[in-house]
């Protein structure tokens, strides 16, 4: 016992490490796939952006502004049941890890045409995202002479943000 007992100890250690090394030889050969696949991913990624390609705040404010305006101009040709009512930049109060281009905006629309101006902001490329959507119904008084289309749709507000590309880390420390 005093020989074969730690003979027979060593045996399972140098077992366990047989395997150990195994695994990591299994793993090691994964790499060149790993690396191909890796590679696949950031070419995709690259061709459908999430940030948006502006370098600072203020132009990529400039450009959320634009993108509402095509998505109500193609929601609705000409902005005869659509239309933008304002559309104010705003400073983001939050400080994450990616900085964000923020419009706060007001719409005066129809239930069509709210969801083609949503869909189009939200499904295009750069990503961008709706928060604190609010839809009012206008109250309408029955019998007045001067209620018609003019009053119909909903009164909107939400607002529009996208997130800018991270700066390099500055070298040094």
């Amino acid at each position: 016992p005093w020989w074969t007992a730690p003979m027979l100890e060593v045996g399972e250690r140098i077992e366990g490490l047989q395997e150990r090394d195994l695994r990591v030889r299994m793993e090691l050969a994964q790499a060149p796939h790993v690396q191909e696949r890796l590679q696949q991913v950031q070419e995709a990624a690259a061709r459908v952006p999430g940030f948006m390609e502006e370098r600072s705040t203020e132009l990529a404010t400039a450009a959320l502004i634009a993108r509402l305006e095509t998505a109500v101009l193609e929601a609705r040709p000409g902005n005869r049941s659509c239309a933008i009512r304002n559309r104010s930049p705003m400073s983001d109060p939050r400080q994450e890890r990616f900085r964000r281009a923020l419009v706060q905006v007001r719409l005066h629309c129809g239930n069509p045409e709210l969801a083609a101006v949503l869909h189009s902001l939200e499904s295009g490329s750069p990503r961008l995202f709706v928060d604190n959507l609010n839809v009012l119904a206008p109250r309408q008084v029955f019998g007045r002479a001067g209620a018609g289309p003019q009053g119909a749709g909903l009164d909107i507000t939400f607002d529009l943000y996208g997130y800018l590309q991270p700066q390099p880390a500055a070298a040094g420390g």
